[in-house]
């Protein structure tokens, strides 16, 4: 069996509307193993976006216990927190998340100058990057000049150049045409084979089906 990479018990996020509690996540069971593809389905509003920044350290459940790798993330300070997400996650988002002032070389190398890395050695591993995802040649060009597949492949060539043990993909294939999307879930499907567990949030039942697991959200709560 593999080893467990994350656990959630009765994890909740609430939110306080006015007088209202309103949850967001509503004690959320749920256990990863490394390795696994999960794909969580839902409406809009069901969660989904909220349980993978909980997931991910951007956002923190307000109840329940959260461990990752053996740690327990809920009861941790920030600056932990903070060390464990730089450490082995990797963010994949729908609107892409670039820095508009930087080129595909330097947002592929951002995640690398929070880790005392020697600049030869980030060299070689953007450059590693750049070829494995064919943007050798885009590596000078700014976002704007990119297309939304372009985009993408730089957001995951991203997310992935730190290494990282789980991708989190928020609807990663919401702004591409079928095209780009069928490319970028093909190598999702390719880097899950070489090993990295992955979690994606997705409307769509095509790009549902490269999990090995579905799980569907409604009003918060795994149904």
């Amino acid at each position: 069996m593999k080893n467990k990479l994350l656990s959630l018990n009765i994890a909740s996020k609430t939110v306080n509307l006015g007088s209202h509690k309103i949850a967001l996540l509503d004690k959320i069971d749920l256990q990863v193993h490394e390795g696994e593809f999960i794909s969580l389905m839902g409406p809009s509003g069901s969660g989904k976006s909220t349980l993978l920044n909980c997931i991910g350290m951007l956002d923190r459940f307000t109840d329940g216990g959260y461990t990752f790798l053996g740690e327990p993330v809920h009861s941790m300070k920030e600056k932990n927190r903070s060390r464990l997400y730089k450490e082995y996650i990797g963010f994949v988002f729908q609107a892409y998340h670039l820095i508009d002032e930087l080129t595909v070389y330097e947002n592929i190398e951002t995640p690398l100058l929070y880790k005392n890395i020697k600049s030869s050695e980030r060299k070689a591993m953007v450059a590693d990057m750049l070829d494995r995802f064919n943007i050798v040649g885009k590596k000078d060009l700014f976002p704007m000049q990119l297309s939304g597949g372009q985009q993408q492949l730089v957001g995951i060539a991203r997310a992935l150049i730190g290494k990282p043990k789980l991708i989190l993909a928020d609807e990663p294939t919401g702004n591409l045409n079928s095209k780009q999307s069928d490319e970028i879930m093909e190598l999702f499907a390719q880097l899950n084979e070489e090993g990295v567990t992955i979690i994606q949030a997705t409307h769509s039942e095509s790009n549902a089906a490269y999990g090995s697991r579905i799980i569907n959200l409604l009003d918060g709560k795994i149904v």
